[in-house]
């Protein structure tokens, strides 16, 4: 919602956070799952961040082994061994209701970032089914 709707709707003060770029990419079907280490590099390049200056991360988990090639091709263990991927489960623990994730993975992300206080800048990522990915940027407020 934008900003001057919530504030006629009276609810300025329930803004969490602020979405600032996203970025959609390709990949071939059958390696759909890889989708947001492509998206990542493209997203951070197109903000002009790097993954050091990322304080959260909600990388989908749509198979543990496809959350842990992401991880590890955007150069992530040290993030997560910090526990700022992922902190409060993925969709393994969580669940992972098609349709929903994004939902789910943008308000786990914007209120983490919040209750945290380590930073605020996250990132959430989605593979799409047919082969593709996507990576967005929020900040908190």
């Amino acid at each position: 919602m934008r900003r001057d709707a919530a504030a006629a709707l009276g609810l300025s003060g329930s803004v969490l956070g602020r979405y600032v770029a996203g970025v959609t990419v390709g990949c071939a079907p059958d390696e759909m799952g890889i989708g947001p280490a492509l998206a990542v590099p493209k997203l951070l390049s197109r903000v002009g961040l790097e993954t050091r200056d990322v304080h959260r991360w909600e990388v989908n988990e749509a198979f543990a082994s496809q959350a842990l090639h992401c991880v590890r091709a955007l150069g992530l263990e040290d993030a997560w061994a910090r526990g700022e991927v992922n902190p409060d489960g993925g969709a393994i623990a969580l669940g992972h209701p098609l349709g929903a994730t994004g939902a789910r993975l943008v308000a786990t992300l914007v209120h983490g970032l919040r209750r945290a206080a380590k930073g605020d800048v996250g990132v959430a990522t989605l593979c799409i089914g047919t082969g593709m990915g996507h990576a967005a940027l929020f900040v908190a407020e």
